[in-house]
């Protein structure tokens, strides 16, 4: 408590005059009253049945777009809102038994192919009108990588340019995402702006079904001005759908060749012209399977249930709410196959047991002066049950935000300011000793600029108190420039990472074997990226060069021991991306290259990042065709370069490989078939050496880490059924 009072007292000043700042002078009336007539207009056509808000008093229009107010006189501050139209605003002064007619100018909001809003950068502004660089994954896409993994979003991430899914725990499957050469822990996951999945998300992608997916988000480069701690290498921002104007069901069934199952259920109706509901739930199941009969599961056994309500409201007058809740429940058992040993240790098994339940909700509201409120919050409860052979680890970890901000157009600009508070406690039963408890206030500012209409300017900072490691100052700006078919931006910006003991590699080993090398540092850092993109006709080509820089930065190291520590001098990322898209009615087709090179200290020198690949190519094309796009079919091709290797007996470089699969569906009436191959070639990491160890790791694992698929050729097919 003393702690909290403190911070609330350092940041009550700044609080109070970001909040100040957006607040509207109140009203003053005059005697009597005056006569307003509103006319709202697009292209000189009436638009009917649109909302004026006038001093607070919400009125519609009429079939000739126009309203007649009768309100007191004096100041009057007017917001019209009508959906599919941007909102505008006006003021003026009446004085008493005045009559005044207002044309109020409504512009329409792009359809989604044209036009794309997002969400992770606060301003709700297009994504073509973003100084920031965001990439967006469409619906289409993520229809495509739904009937290739239904059961998460790990295909939909690792073919996304820029990210890999790199595998932290051959034994049970977790992963993590990378995004540009930075490790996982550095990437922060939102759903809907929440942080619903925790601070740390690594099984939690094999626990995340696509199905309600609307669009992914993904801002790569430092975020920490954004979203504060755990946003060094970006943001990933999973938007749900919302409920359609009609009832909507789907169900997807799904088995393949290595005993997967997955049923997937998606519902979604208005309850009434404000009111609508989406559902989703999935139940996923594993085979124990061993692909190379080394005795040795290469595919963990998991049974999964997930479920998700989400409650959403609009008056279609500037307010909106949405609530959700979720719940995941998962076992999983890996290891030594039943009735097999190892030969130095007998059997050992790998079993992992988690139980998540979260909460969130946002409010929004257009207030009468123009100024936009919003405020969010959410919370979750996980608890996980471990076991390493003879080694049994229970944890608790608890995550809560809760956020204000305000937003509001002057003129050329759109500010919004707000503040956050953070809540990360982590509870080990087993290893008490790697327990923390972290709070952390901020504020933050941000400001976007239409200078000209060839050049934007976004900046943005924030201020963060962390309970543990002191306060940071995170700024980051911005620039777009815009000529003809040709656009660039231009970034810069710096954030801080909390450390604790839960990283990759200790969540694939566990903490009972773990040490740390005196109190840790706080990891600070910072990047910058240019890029040059050219739209011409239905193709898109984009040039990115980027390089983040980390001081501090936290490494296990499993020489001769198992130990965390900071390390004395920074890792680097320098990296190019190349990104070409082919888009028709019935064709596309995507390249992209990322040539990475991640640098850190080792006790020989400065080396590569292990499990960081230099080059990586992929192609992939799509076509549709026949009535109503009936058939659809996909081909696609991935190259992996070497990677350094990390505690491995056999090599210290991975060999290069490539990927190919193939996707093919039919359409019949309200049903879709769909069979998908994947690793066609069937490339596995044991077709160059063991997953086993000859002796036991240091940190205790048996297994080496994956840098390739330990699972080989897998075709899966199913149906999808929408009624």
């Amino acid at each position: 408590m003393i702690l909290v009072a403190s911070v609330v007292q350092g940041y009550r000043r700044v609080v109070a005059f970001v909040l100040l700042f957006f607040l509207s002078a109140s009203v003053a009336f005059a005697q009597g009253t005056a006569t307003l007539n509103v006319d709202v207009r697009d292209d000189d056509a009436p638009v009917g049945d649109a909302s004026v808000t006038a001093n607070g008093t919400v009125f519609n229009t009429g079939a000739d777009g126009r309203a007649r107010i009768t309100i007191p006189a004096g100041h009057v501050d007017i917001v019209v809102v009508k959906t599919g139209f941007v909102p505008a605003s006006a003021s003026l002064e009446l004085a008493a038994g005045q009559q005044q007619t207002v044309v109020i100018a409504l512009h329409r909001t792009a359809t989604v192919e044209e036009h794309v809003t997002v969400s992770a950068t606060r301003t709700e502004r297009g994504i073509d009108d973003q100084p920031m660089r965001v990439e967006v994954v469409d619906r289409e896409e993520i229809d495509e990588k739904l009937m290739m993994t239904p059961g998460d979003v790990v295909m939909l991430l690792n073919e996304t340019g820029g990210l890999r899914v790199q595998a932290t725990s051959p034994s049970l499957g977790a992963a993590s995402v990378r995004i540009q050469g930075m490790r996982g822990r550095y990437t922060r996951f939102l759903s809907d702006g929440l942080p619903l999945f925790g601070e740390h998300v690594s099984l939690g992608l094999m626990q995340i079904p696509p199905l309600d997916l609307g669009r992914v988000e993904v801002i790569k480069g430092v975020a920490s001005s954004l979203y504060g701690a755990g946003a060094m290498s970006g943001v990933v921002n999973l938007v749900s759908r919302r409920p359609p104007a009609a009832p909507e069901h789907q169900v997807v069934l799904n088995t393949s060749t290595h005993g997967g199952t997955d049923a997937g259920l998606w519902y979604a109706t208005p309850l009434s012209d404000q009111w609508g509901l989406t559902f989703i739930g999935s139940a996923n199941g594993q085979a124990r399977r061993d692909v190379n009969d080394d005795g040795w599961a290469d595919l963990p056994k998991y049974t999964r249930g997930v479920v998700r309500p989400r409650l959403f409201w609009d008056n279609h007058s500037g307010r909106s709410f949405f609530a959700t809740v979720g719940g995941t429940w998962e076992d999983r058992t890996g290891g030594t196959m039943p009735g097999l040993s190892l030969a130095a240790a007998g059997p050992y098994t790998e079993a992992l047991s988690t139980r998540r339940l979260d909460v969130g909700s946002a409010f929004q509201m257009l207030a009468s002066s123009g100024v936009v409120w919003s405020a969010r919050g959410s919370w979750t409860s996980q608890h996980q049950e471990h076991r390493f052979g003879e080694v049994s680890e229970r944890d608790d970890h608890d995550t809560g935000s809760f956020e204000l901000t305000a937003r509001r157009a002057v003129g050329r600009q759109t500010i919004v300011g707000g503040a956050a508070i953070e809540r990360d406690q982590f509870q080990p039963v087993d290893t008490p000793r790697f327990a923390y408890a972290y709070t952390t206030p901020g504020v933050f500012l941000q400001d976007d600029i239409d200078v000209a209409r060839w050049l934007a300017v976004s900046a943005s900072a924030r201020l963060d108190h962390h309970s543990e490691f002191g306060t940071f100052f995170s700024p980051r700006i911005a620039t777009l420039v815009r000529r003809g078919p040709w656009s660039s931006r231009i970034s810069y910006g710096t954030g801080f990472f909390a450390p604790s003991a839960i990283t990759e590699e200790t969540e694939a080993a566990g903490l009972s074997r773990l040490t740390i090398e005196g109190p840790l540092k706080a990891e600070r850092g910072r990047s910058t990226s240019v890029d040059l993109t050219r739209t011409s006709g239905p193709l898109s080509t984009t040039l990115t060069f980027f390089h983040s820089r980390i001081v501090d930065p936290t490494e296990v190291d499993r020489t001769d021991r198992f130990v965390l520590r900071n390390l004395a001098s920074p890792t680097t990322n320098t990296g190019v991306e190349l990104i070409g898209i082919w888009k028709t009615e019935d064709f596309s087709f995507v390249a992209n290259y990322a040539y990475v090179r991640s640098r850190e200290d080792t006790d020989e020198g400065r080396a590569e990042v292990p499990l960081t690949p230099r080059h990586t190519i992929g192609l992939d094309a799509a076509w549709d065709w026949g009535p109503r796009d009936a058939w659809h079919l996909g081909l696609e091709w991935y190259y992996t370069g070497g990677q350094r290797l990390d505690a491995n007996p056999y090599r210290t470089e991975s060999a290069p490989y490539s990927l190919y699969g193939i996707l093919f569906t039919r359409r019949v009436g309200r049903a879709l078939l769909f069979v998908n191959g994947e690793n066609l070639a069937n490339v596995k990491q044991t077709d160059w050496d063991p997953l086993l160890r000859p002796s036991r790791a240091i940190d205790g694992r048996w297994t080496v880490d994956a840098w390739a698929p330990l699972d080989g050729r897998t075709i899966n097919g199913g149906i999808r059924v929408s009624f």
